[in-house]
């Protein structure tokens, strides 16, 4: 198993665990794909809930860039929301589980087809 396949198969367990939905490893798979190599850095491969500035970065990379949405209040509502899923005192938010839950969120799985 490679070690992107490792961190696959831990994203799809915290999913399950602590979100509590069953993940479409197709979709996680691609949004890992989409994270590069990030994933690998212990620093970069999570978010930080309670840093505005890395909130905004999602935001601003992810939301606007990558899945194509306008800017607005509801981008920042569907991040709390997400957050508040994945818990608020979880310290490990994997990044690749955040762009996939805001991807389902939005209902943008159509742009890593």
């Amino acid at each position: 198993m490679s070690k992107r396949d490792e961190l696959i198969a831990k994203y799809a367990t915290d999913i399950k665990d602590k979100i509590g939905q069953t993940p479409d490893m197709g979709l996680l798979t691609k949004v890992t794909i989409g994270c590069g190599p990030s994933i690998y850095n212990a620093d970069a491969a999570t978010v930080s809930g309670s840093d505005q500035s890395e909130l905004d970065t999602v935001k601003k990379n992810f939301l606007i860039k990558k899945l194509g949405l306008s800017d607005g209040a509801k981008l920042d509502e569907a991040i709390a929301s997400v957050m508040d899923a994945y818990g608020k005192s979880n310290r490990n938010k994997y990044r690749a589980v955040v762009y996939y839950l805001l991807t389902k969120h939005f209902k943008k799985e159509s742009v890593y087809k």
